[in-house]
């Protein structure tokens, strides 16, 4: 067929078929739970438009609670109606997948979230400026640290009162992101929730610069893993010639009969399919902050503000590890002799190098970061496990580790002394004497993290680390164990550093929050001890949850 007829026979096609675009078919009240917090946060931004200052506060804190109450109202409606088991299908036009592990990872997103909106809105901790209250943001993020600027905002009592709608809009891409069934709502599902994340970062009240700083180390390497993603999605579709998730699952697994001629020539191209493969999960693992891509953690931690660092340690790793169970169960099970051996690999490393290095570090929030690698890793064995038991175990883990740390984030903020919060774990000698309550709760947290039976930290390692032993990743566990056992070293010297070593004269004094902070803390405990108490009703869900709609 010559050039000049083919084009002719396109034209003629094109003359013939009607002038009618179709319209896509979106089922609103499936993914109503993403579109109510996205509409409360557009809605947020007009209460900075046009409401005065005085009332902005409390608006948007009001706004963002009911938003968040009431998109989990919507996520538990749709897991009543069958959604999350027989139900389940891939909605608007196949772009979200609304299933068991989507539904689940949404509910813990939204509710650590509103969790989290009680610290950011916490305004008793400091005293006040020029007779207003001071919360944990700068009073005008645009203002240069120390200038005039920043000055004259102090003075007149300005509060930046758009970090509420921030981060309503991360919790909008956090909740696609593990839902997303192709890989471009994926890619726009990362770059909605990590653009106000690197923003929140750089709005601190103290340490302005340090604060600055975190936000642009984690702007830059997160635009890298952008990037990477990015690629890798370029090279799967070269690959496919899709980029549904299914789709190219059947494309690895052979089950396409009918090949588009142009295809033919790429597809099936293992190169292609390898290189892709590892540069989107590079992406993800980023995200969920694994050695080789864990060095913008500790940074980003200690230089963020801490109510916007617990917000971010416990919802981005639900949503990045919910992406990454997807990808790997859904898209590349067909890979599994390729990916497992590279995810053994990523997950020794990781708990390892956290444990490790969390063992040298002298500031809490660093400390926390690293323990927070090595949690990472110790997650990524119950992705290794693929098996159904695996993915639920996953899924409680998440839950149960999301509040953990946003509890200890929360106790973090209250240590105070002249300078904001102290930090430096050698203030924190002594703590359990000035404020027997606020060290117990925060060696509660800390005994979580080291997996100590009757805490969720134990009931969930358990869950993951007996999911990876029956999924034959038996030296794995070994590796978890041992580096749990390194952890808990860091932990409970820190405990003794609080409870049996004296004070200082000059030491930080614990702020009394208001009830906002307090039940932040006292909903973190509570789940910490419920689900170490009784974690069957949790894991049954979390069972229930554990497929995937392919």
């Amino acid at each position: 067929m010559s050039h000049a007829a083919s084009v002719h026979s396109l034209w003629t096609m094109s003359a013939d078929a009607p002038q009618k675009i179709p319209a896509p078919h979106i089922e609103y009240a499936q993914l109503s739970p993403t579109l109510i917090v996205l509409g409360a946060a557009v809605l947020g931004i007009l209460v900075e438009a046009f409401l005065p200052r005085r009332s902005r506060h409390p608006v948007q804190l009001l706004l963002t609670c009911v938003a968040l109450a009431a998109a989990f109202a919507a996520v538990v409606a749709l897991a009543a109606g069958g959604y999350g088991t027989g139900k389940a299908h891939a909605a608007a036009m196949g772009a979200v997948a609304v299933d068991g592990p989507a539904l689940f990872l949404q509910g813990t997103i939204l509710l650590v979230s509103l969790v989290a909106v009680f610290t950011f809105a916490e305004r008793r901790l400091d005293p006040a400026a020029h007779g207003r209250p001071v919360d944990s943001f700068a009073a005008q993020g645009a203002a240069v640290p120390g200038g005039r600027a920043e000055q004259d905002a102090v003075r007149a009592g300005f509060t930046t009162t758009e970090v509420f709608p921030l981060l309503l809009f991360a919790v909008g891409g956090m909740l696609v992101f593990p839902a997303a069934d192709d890989l471009l709502t994926l890619f726009v599902a990362l770059e909605v929730f990590s653009l106000p994340l690197y923003v929140l970062c750089a709005l601190a009240r103290r340490k302005r610069l340090l604060s600055q700083e975190s936000a642009v180390k984690y702007f830059l390497l997160g635009a890298f893993s952008s990037a990477f993603l990015l690629f890798g999605v370029a090279l799967l579709y070269g690959y496919a010639g899709t980029v549904t998730y299914s789709g190219i699952a059947d494309v690895v697994s052979g089950n396409v009969r009918m090949l588009d001629p142009v295809l033919a020539g790429t597809t099936g191209n293992d190169a292609l399919l390898l290189i892709g493969g590892a540069l989107v999960l590079m992406g993800l693992l980023f995200k969920v902050g694994a050695v080789p891509f864990h060095m913008w953690t500790p940074d980003v931690y200690q230089g963020a503000p801490t109510p916007v660092t617990g917000f971010m340690a416990a919802a981005t790793k639900v949503a990045g590890f919910g992406a990454l169970l997807r990808l790997l169960y859904v898209v590349l099970p067909g890979l599994r002799w390729d990916w497992r051996p590279v995810m053994w690999g990523v997950a020794i490393v990781t708990m390892l190098v956290g444990a490790i290095v969390a063992v040298t570090q002298t500031d809490v929030k660093r400390l926390l970061a690293y323990s927070s690698i090595a949690h990472a890793g110790f997650i990524l064995a119950g992705v290794v496990a693929t098996s159904p038991d695996g993915v639920s175990s996953v899924l409680f883990y998440l839950g149960a580790y999301s509040f953990v740390t946003l509890g200890a984030f929360s106790v973090v903020t209250l240590v105070r002394d002249a300078g904001g919060e102290a930090t430096h774990l050698s203030k924190w000698a002594g703590l359990g004497r000035r404020s027997p309550l606020t060290a117990a709760t925060f060696a509660v947290f800390l005994l979580a993290f080291a997996g100590i039976p009757l805490t969720s930290g134990f009931a969930g390692k358990f869950a993951v680390f007996k999911a990876a032993a029956q999924g034959g990743a038996g030296p794995l566990v070994i590796v978890g164990v041992v580096s749990s056992a390194i952890a808990a070293f860091f932990y409970v010297r820190v405990i003794v550093l609080m409870f049996f070593s004296e004070p200082k004269e000059d030491g930080p004094t614990v702020a009394v929050p208001s009830p906002l902070t307090s039940s932040a803390i006292a909903i973190g405990v509570a789940v910490t001890l419920v689900l170490g108490v009784a974690p069957q009703y949790f894991l049954d869900l979390a069972g229930q949850a554990g497929v995937f709609v392919r």
